[in-house]
């Protein structure tokens, strides 16, 4: 049996960190997919968008709580699991969540993503026109071969 989900969206919330009694880092948050058809129909385009719960654990789960935001685009690849529970009127529910295994930023480290006031930096400015890089120079070295011992 396989069980691989990979999934590329928008957290629709910011990370929650908490940790187990034994010390291992949970993160979970939420994830927006969505995709965008043709209504068979209507033939107007429609979007379906999915809200998808996601558990991390361990060291991603701590950088996931350090990087991530809401907003922020990620792809997650992980394996599909089946939550139970039985809720205060006692009745039984479900839901499908992922299990995180990889974790990988989407977003440009140079976006901005409206959530940092303290970044006063212009994309609209020209930027400095750098220096070329020079290379280094290496010395010559002078050898007859009969220097050469082999």
């Amino acid at each position: 049996m396989y069980n691989k989900v990979i999934l590329i969206g928008n957290l629709s919330r910011d990370v929650e960190l908490r940790y187990t009694p034994s010390g291992t880092a949970v993160a979970k948050f939420g994830l927006a997919t969505n995709r965008t058809y043709n209504d068979a129909v209507t033939k107007e385009k429609k979007q379906e968008v999915m809200f998808i719960d996601i558990t991390m654990f361990g060291r991603s789960a701590e950088t996931a709580n350090q990087w991530l935001k809401k907003g922020k685009k990620v792809l997650i690849e992980g394996r599909l699991v089946l939550d139970q529970w039985t809720d205060n009127s006692g009745q039984k529910r479900s839901k499908h969540s992922v299990i995180a295994e990889k974790m990988q930023f989407m977003d440009n480290k140079n976006e901005n993503s409206g959530s940092n006031q303290n970044n006063k930096q212009s994309y609209n400015k020209p930027q400095q026109p750098t220096k070329p890089r020079q290379e280094p120079q290496i010395p010559s070295i002078d050898i007859d071969d009969e220097d050469i011992p082999f």
